[in-house]
């Protein structure tokens, strides 16, 4: 079975039984929820992205007097669970945990079954999670400086390793080299635990890994920190410049989660369930946990939602288009 038939396959079987559309989707929201809703999560269990929706399900719930129940949904690089969103009743009962893969899928993959613009409704973003660029211990450049002197002498001879092809820290890598104009070797991994362990152990140079990934490994002096891919300095590393400051002006690249329903759900659903993330994410046990994780409570409206997907896509775009990167 090819790989396209395998996610057609996949997606199929986790589709099975999607109800019909209810009375709630006919009468425009009314009387929205009467019972419980899925929030469907493309990735495995654990990790900050499930932490941080499992979070905001258990709060939107009180709001909304409905359980919201967080359903880890992985395969074919989160494929298949947003999938099961798209295929959903756009009732608003089946809801997407969205991630970059949103933004970046469409222009790297070549096996995308939907448009993330049209087929999904945006909700409400959840949070932005700033990159950290550290290097091994053992990596003589200290400074970004340094580090962009030293790879404008050996272009090539640098590498920086990520969690895979096309994720957020192979494409904060990607930008990186197109806006200071250097050569890197990127050294794709399966997962980020992989790619942190060769780090530690000098076999790569770099790594853009998310705050709460490498934090602790900096303040055990253990892996040094170069700079922070956010537009201002995060407080757990407050004398780590930006990337921007220090080197690459106009740069800027995070991780970040936000809620999105099946397209064509009727706007007052949608507007109910962004009330209900808006809440949760004023709460004093989400902020602790979004902090925890290394970003900070992103509250917007659906539109704002929207236009910053879009933002995200062309951004994206033309960073494979410009680097020559491959669908996979």
């Amino acid at each position: 079975m090819d790989r396209r038939s395998f996610l057609f396959t996949a997606c199929g079987g986790a589709l099975a039984g999607t109800a019909l559309p209810s009375a709630t989707w006919a009468q425009g929201g009314a009387g929205f929820p009467d019972h419980a809703l899925r929030l469907i999560v493309p990735l495995a269990p654990g990790g900050g992205t499930d932490a941080v929706s499992r979070l905001i399900a258990s709060e939107m719930g009180k709001s909304l007097g409905q359980s919201v129940v967080v359903e880890n949904l992985s395969g074919g690089s989160g494929t298949i669970g947003m999938m099961a969103v798209v295929r959903a009743a756009p009732d608003g009962y089946t809801l997407l945990t969205g991630t970059p893969s949103l933004s970046i899928d469409p222009s790297l993959r070549d096996d995308m079954r939907f448009d993330p613009l049209k087929d999904l409704q945006p909700v409400c973003l959840f949070s932005r999670v700033p990159y950290v660029l550290v290097s091994s211990t053992t990596f003589r450049p200290k400074t970004m400086a340094e580090l962009l002197a030293a790879a404008k002498a050996s272009p090539g001879a640098i590498t920086f390793g990520s969690p895979g092809i096309g994720s957020g820290g192979h494409l904060a890598g990607e930008l990186f080299q197109l806006l200071t104009g250097i050569k890197l070797t990127h050294i794709p991994y399966k997962g980020s635990g992989p790619a942190m362990n060769d780090l530690r152990g000098g076999r790569i140079d770099l790594l853009f890994g998310t705050t709460p990934a490498v934090v602790q490994f900096v303040k055990a002096g253990t892996l040094h920190p170069l700079g922070v891919s956010s537009t201002t300095r995060v407080a757990s590393l407050p004398d780590v410049p930006t990337i921007a400051e220090s080197t690459a002006t106009g740069y800027e690249s995070y991780s970040w989660y936000g809620l999105w329903a099946p397209g064509a759900t009727p706007a007052p659903v949608v507007q109910k369930l962004n009330a209900a993330v808006r809440t949760a994410l004023a709460q004093a046990n989400v902020k602790r946990g979004i902090e925890t994780d290394g970003g900070k409570p992103e509250p917007t409206t659906p539109e704002q939602t929207g236009a910053f997907l879009a933002k995200e896509i062309a951004k994206w775009r033309d960073v494979i288009t410009k680097a020559g990167l491959k669908p996979e």
